[in-house]
């Protein structure tokens, strides 16, 4: 068996290339994306900033929303800085730790987002199927509860990912053909065996989400019953609106949340021009679309959202 230094490998830092094949178009890409990137800032901040000082907001569905809106801050500013750079100034240079610390808080985020949506559709199940022990069960307690317990469960489930690349030796190309680091990308350049990177890196936060997925679907369907019980027409018009922002933000994540994943693990087919964009829109259109989402369809946000950006 070789043995690796693993410590000599690992000194030297990656380099980030951009989209291949798109090399030419970065600085026409890059509008677009400036464009949108600062979108999802101003539309999380507004949403954070009326969350906090609008007391009518201080409900456990908004301390919810106000968390995604934090992770998808944090997911978009994770990646979409150094992109940027990449489509301005050429192909940049990013230290081990730093491909480290940013490969984690892309996972991270997106398995923060994936629990949050779960926690959302639990708030609605409560408010809607049990109206009157909704202050009982979410008490502002549980909730503290629920948000360490899903925010430590995202760290469980992807920290050791860090520590799978950690450990590779890198004696080849150090060179990345994307515009971020995500964790196979990173781990296919080293000069070992990465079948546990991939396989940890793929099943386990797959199974995660998966299960999410499962708990949300099962949630709106006693919802959906509860909602089609309600003897008044404006009550289940109510409940579908604030169910249809939720829904919607839902879609926005998980469908191009598990194409791009199938597609880097089964897609041999799929261009890696075409892949690589495709993860790049990812990190950036759900984080600009889900405080529009519940602007429009949330009456609590769009009234103080006028109110603030329209004062007379």
């Amino acid at each position: 068996m070789v043995m690796y230094n693993v410590s000599s490998y690992n000194t030297g830092p990656f380099t980030l290339s951009g989209i291949p094949g798109l090399e030419q178009y970065h600085v026409w890409i890059s509008i677009p994306f400036c464009f949108i990137y600062l979108v999802a800032i101003l539309g999380n901040s507004i949403l954070l900033y009326l969350i906090a000082v609008e007391h009518s907001l201080h409900s456990p569905m908004f301390f919810f929303l106000s968390m995604l809106a934090m992770t998808d801050l944090i997911l978009s500013t994770t990646c979409v800085p150094k992109t940027l750079s990449i489509f301005w100034f050429g192909p940049q240079e990013i230290s081990f730790p730093g491909c480290l610390t940013q490969l984690f808080f892309l996972h991270y985020s997106f398995v923060l987002d994936s629990a949050i949506l779960l926690a959302m559709a639990f708030d609605r199940y409560v408010a809607i199927c049990s109206p009157l022990r909704y202050t009982t069960i979410l008490t502002p307690k549980a909730i503290v509860k629920i948000a360490v317990g899903i925010s430590f469960r995202s760290f469980c489930v992807f920290v050791p990912c860090v520590f799978l690349v950690n450990r590779l030796p890198f004696c080849r190309t150090h060179i990345i053909a994307h515009t971020y680091c995500e964790h196979i990308g990173v781990a296919r350049l080293a000069c070992a065996d990465i079948s546990i990177n991939i396989w940890y890196g793929f099943c386990v936060p797959i199974m995660t989400v998966i299960i999410d997925v499962i708990l949300i679907a099962i949630s709106y369907t006693l919802i959906l019953c509860a909602v089609f019980r309600l003897p008044s027409r404006d009550a289940r018009q109510k409940a579908l609106s604030t169910c249809g922002s939720h829904v919607c933000v839902i879609l926005m994540f998980y469908i191009p949340a598990f194409f791009s994943i199938l597609a880097h693990r089964f897609g041999r087919n799929v261009p890696r021009t075409f892949h690589i964009m495709f993860a790049n829109l990812y990190v950036i259109i759900p984080p600009a679309l889900n405080p529009i989402v519940y602007g429009v369809k949330t009456k609590q946000i769009r009234d103080k959202a006028i109110l603030l950006l329209f004062p007379k």
